[in-house]
């Protein structure tokens, strides 16, 4: 099918737009550092979920909670009838100790935002505030998707099953989704058509052999050199089974055996990550991992089981959404500011069952900390990541943007 096309609109329509995000910067920060002080993991985020309730608090929006998971939902209804579009804003934390030494620090222990959804959230509740003052200019609505699980839980998937995607009453049409990142100067918005994450599945091996003595392994079947001999024809496979043009990582990063220097183990564990840019070269190693490991083992006359367990798809942005994303980020955020990616990134995320369904973009918003080159800032997932909150009006114009450019109201 071929890329819709989509005009461009006057400057002078977004001129305004980051002065107001500004203007909510107060607004903004509180909220996010609020959600920050209280990070929740998971699907269950009750405490979350009712701070997002109260930011909405007075707003024309139809308020749907999830009933399977603590997700919230927010219509908002232009003033003239449309097609709906998606803005979402992933809610969840990480389990790690925060060590960033910020007055608003988590409060809890093994538990902080150190992937930024606190500043999603943050964001995408001033863009209702925003887009609720500009209502009468929307022909349509604006699907406000706050989400929990997004770190491993498929929050989306299950926010689709329960109709997020028809919450206005009709299909959404187009979808946007922004993600703070700490190695990007404040205030850029990087995005490409296309693959912008890969896909990430999981993978557990278990080599069954016969346990003996450590001076006598001809008595035994060492399921040990058996598992050291996987890694390397796993790394050779994709070396030689995976098109070099259609790129895929595989990393054993954990191998488990023994308990003893002079024990021979009964069995040894393999686990680790699958990472591809297209689904052909996914099913392709799904397919080839448990071939591989069985028949090594059976080589080393050992048994056998290997598990590969689907992760999120590959996040492949609408060609024609990407383009008009950089394109409005140039309009609001001025030329300097739009980047498009030279390459994907390989991390993953579950945004991508939107972008399945609907026509849409994910894109990175830069918020590196004052003083530090973005290359030596803490990376996302860091215990000491640490956003510039000055990016955040960046990310609240570029969401309305987004939502306005989409339901512009037809010309008289």
């Amino acid at each position: 099918m071929e890329p819709t096309e989509l005009p461009s609109l006057p400057d002078a329509r977004f001129a305004g737009l980051l002065a107001e995000a500004q203007a909510l910067q107060p607004r903004t920060v509180e909220l996010r550092r609020a959600i920050h002080r209280r990070p929740e993991q998971g699907l269950e985020l009750p405490e979350t979920q009712q701070t997002v309730l109260r930011a909405l608090e007075g707003l024309p929006v139809e308020i749907i909670r999830g009933t399977s998971v603590g997700s919230v939902t927010a219509v908002l209804r232009g003033g003239l009838p449309g097609p709906a579009v998606l803005l979402r804003g992933d809610m969840d934390a990480l389990p790690l100790t925060e060590e960033t030494g910020a007055d608003y620090a988590s409060e809890l222990e093994d538990s902080m935002h150190a992937c930024g959804h606190d500043t999603h959230v943050a964001m995408l509740a001033s863009a209702a505030h925003l887009l609720a003052r500009h209502v009468d200019e929307l022909a349509g609505s604006v699907v406000f998707m706050f989400q929990p699980g997004e770190e491993g839980y498929h929050g989306a998937r299950h926010m689709i099953h329960e109709g997020v995607l028809d919450a206005a009453g009709s299909r959404v049409e187009r979808a946007f989704a922004l993600h703070i990142y700490a190695n990007a100067p404040t205030g850029q918005l990087l995005c490409r058509p296309g693959p912008i994450l890969a896909s990430a599945d999981r993978f557990d091996v278990l080599v069954s052999g016969k346990g003996g003595h450590g001076s006598a392994p001809h008595h035994a079947i060492d399921p040990v050199p058996a598992a050291a001999a996987m890694v390397g024809a796993l790394q050779t496979m994709v070396t030689r089974r995976i098109n070099v043009f259609d790129p895929a990582v595989l990393s054993v990063t954990r191998i488990a055996a023994g308990t003893t220097s002079n024990i021979i183990p009964e069995t040894a564990e393999l686990e680790g990550t699958i990472r591809t840019l297209s689904e052909r070269a996914r099913a392709r190693i799904r397919e080839e991992l448990p071939r591989i490991c069985e028949h090594v083992g059976e080589a080393h006359h050992c048994r056998v089981s290997a598990d590969v367990e689907p992760g999120y798809p590959v996040t492949a942005n609408d060609p024609a959404m990407a383009d008009r994303v950089l394109e409005l980020a140039g309009e609001v955020l001025g030329a300097e500011r739009a980047e498009t990616m030279a390459e994907p990134l390989m991390g993953a995320e579950d945004f991508s069952y939107v972008l399945q369904r609907v026509p849409g973009a994910f894109a990175f918003l830069g918020a590196c900390p004052p003083g530090t080159p973005p290359e030596e800032a803490a990376p996302n997932h860091s215990n000491r990541v640490h956003y510039d909150e000055d990016a955040l009006p960046h990310g609240v114009a570029m969401y309305a943007a987004f939502a306005l450019d989409a339901l512009r109201a037809p010309a008289h």
